[in-house]
């Protein structure tokens, strides 16, 4: 029997500052009375691992992509029997999603027969399946980076696209030509992003699901821990910092620059002054690109920004290196000790299997995962990193543009309009351009649009929506609700009663038990991306959720306890690949732990104790 405790879609009131909020969004990512009754009838929550802040109309797209995506490998490509899609609804600037309810038994048994045909040929060959998802991929961001954004409107078009014969199209064309590619590219790039995540997923339930079967009471740390350990792409920027730390650290002249307060034009001026500097900035500029194509924060969103256009962050990140050098300390992860560690556990559960049936399903299991798990974090980098930078870094051409010639009061009021509404304003520019001197466009309806939209967005900050939405299912056994996002029953529950109990009065939470260990230490609450580098050494970070970028600051801290997130979250990979105790999924713990308390995490079994208040 479904279980309620929350409001139907269909009742949903907002407040009035937020009036107009809909019309920020496409029409079909609103509740609507002809859906209502399938809507009312979903459990929708708020997905605050990819959306936790109010959302940017235009920084849908990429969410616009995923749910396309991500649904039609389950549905339509790969047929993962009882696995639908995951929908989005926006709710006041916040994006809800749902794990759409299985299809009827029929049709999982037809699926079944795709799924045994299609995934295990994917299990069998990704090593060369890879290689080539790779070279497409980087041959789609490649392309992209060679899309050219006009940068003025020419009063007069020039006689190389005249003579000797007319182009026939010129650069009102080639600014809306360029807007649509670059649409179409990151549509493109998700259709590929999500080729091989969801069976990578897979990969690692169907192990998991093995490994209980024969080792019954495995804690879930433990069969992290068994396939821990891999060399993979999103790691890749921090080994680099890691290098040019350890080479720096060889350089006086070098250190003396990386360590003092200068922001970075200058440190890279006073660099470019000595041999020493000159040296180090030639190895610097041999890994940035690509590698310093990795965004500050998740790489979804305009503001992030990445490190090769916010080159503050990385020199911290170095600052911080050399320093640690100095202290004697090592700054690269343990991956050695971590592989040895796997191995020794690997070899002490093939002991225990008694025949050679499981043996068999055992390996199977385990070379599969191994093999296909680290598509989760090699395809990372490249998608939501490096080809992301390459969108925003397009976008932020055209923004340029349209500002110049009066369309936008900021460059970055773009990003206040849905990809659907960029070609009007596109268009409305060209069309007042082709039409010749002294026509206007209708610069200030769009200007007074984004003053509207940004008000509601601030409005929106200071408004807190429901957890969730719709009905509860007796019991929440989604696989990928639960692995992913570490949303369940308990956490509903947690939830239904948020409110009733004073923070102050919380002494101990629970969560996934996602990496294994026990420590203690005073936390550090982060709650905005800035305040990442506000982390010193040996404190346990708690926040929302973790950030791919954030690697550099994983050598540095004693655990980490995240408010949402399962065993296959970003979170508990990164941290059983740096060996770091987590709890993950806890729900609450940003709101009753502050910056400075002293508590205990154990990750073996998934509790995080508040020992002393600050």
């Amino acid at each position: 029997m479904a279980r309620t405790g929350f409001p139907r879609p269909s009742e949903m009131e907002y407040p009035p500052e937020l009036q107009g909020w809909e019309e920020m969004y496409p029409p079909y990512y609103l509740f609507s009375p002809e859906r209502a009754q399938w809507e009312d009838r979903q459990f929708w929550y708020h997905d605050k691992i990819h959306a936790p802040d109010p959302m940017y109309p235009w920084d849908l797209i990429f969410h616009e992509a995923w749910q396309i995506s991500l649904s039609q490998y389950n549905t339509r490509v790969f047929c993962i029997p009882p696995a639908q899609g995951v929908a989005q609804r926006m709710v006041g600037c916040y994006m809800f999603i749902c794990a759409v309810e299985p299809p009827p038994p029929e049709l999982i048994q037809k699926k079944a027969e795709f799924f045994q045909k299609r995934v295990f040929y994917v299990f069998e060959h990704f090593d060369e399946l890879y290689q080539e998802w790779l070279k497409k991929f980087r041959a789609l961001g490649d392309s992209l980076e060679e899309l050219s954004i006009p940068k003025e409107l020419p009063g007069f078009e020039p006689d190389e696209v005249v003579f000797p014969a007319p182009r026939g199209y010129f650069t009102s064309f080639e600014i809306m030509d360029a807007y649509d590619r670059l649409v179409n590219a990151v549509i493109k790039g998700w259709q590929y992003h999500f080729e091989y995540l969801n069976l990578s997923y897979l990969g690692y339930l169907m192990f998991a699901d093995t490994c209980r079967k024969l080792f019954p009471g495995i804690s879930e740390s433990t069969i992290g821990k068994l396939v821990a350990g891999a060399v993979v792409t999103m790691y890749r920027p921090e080994e680099e910092l890691c290098k040019l730390a350890r080479l720096a650290s060889t350089m006086p002249s070098v250190k003396a620059v990386l360590g003092n307060d200068d922001p970075p034009a200058a440190k890279l001026q006073a660099l470019s002054k000595t041999m020493e500097g000159r040296e180090w900035l030639r190895h610097l500029e041999e890994v940035k690109r690509p590698w310093f194509y990795a965004s500050c924060g998740s790489g979804w969103f305009h503001y992030e920004g990445s490190w090769i256009n916010r080159m503050e962050v990385p020199f911290s990140y170095l600052r911080s290196y050399v320093e640690r050098l100095d202290r004697g300390e090592r700054i690269e992860r343990y991956l050695e000790e971590i592989e040895k560690e796997r191995e020794r556990m690997a070899e002490e559960y093939r002991k225990l299997i008694p025949n050679e049936d499981d043996r068999k399903a055992f390996e199977d299991a385990y070379r599969t995962c191994r093999t296909i798990y680290r598509y989760a974090e090699d395809h990372l980098f490249w998608v939501e990193h490096w080809f992301h930078t390459i969108v925003f870094e397009k976008m932020w051409q055209l923004a340029d543009l349209l500002k110049r010639y009066g369309m936008l009061e900021e460059a970055d009021d773009l990003f206040l309009f849905n990809r659907f509404e960029v070609p009007m304003i596109i268009e409305d520019m060209v069309t007042a351009y082709a039409l010749g001197e002294g026509v206007p466009a209708r610069a200030a309806f769009w200007k007074q649009k984004a003053s509207k939209r940004r008000a509601i967005l601030k409005a929106a900050r200071s408004w807190s929506p429901p957890p969730a939405l719709g009905t509860v299912p007796e019991e929440i056994a989604e696989p990928f609700t639960v692995m992913l996002w570490g949303v369940t029953s308990e956490k509903v529950d947690e939830w239904l009663k948020a409110g009733t109990v004073s923070p102050e009065e919380v002494t101990e939470v629970k969560g996934f038990a996602s990496s294994a260990g026990t420590v203690e230490g005073k936390a550090r609450v982060i709650k905005l991306l800035e305040e990442i580098t506000s982390i010193e050494p040996g404190e346990i970070l708690v926040c929302p959720t973790t950030n791919p970028s954030w690697a550099p600051v994983f050598t540095k801290i004693k655990a980490v306890v995240t408010d949402i997130g399962g065993l296959t979250s970003h979170a508990a990979i990164v941290c059983r690949e740096y060996g770091l105790p987590a709890v993950t999924g806890v729900g609450i713990a940003t709101g009753v732990i502050k910056t400075g308390d002293l508590i205990r995490v154990n990750g073996d079994k998934g509790v995080v104790t508040l020992l002393e208040r600050a």
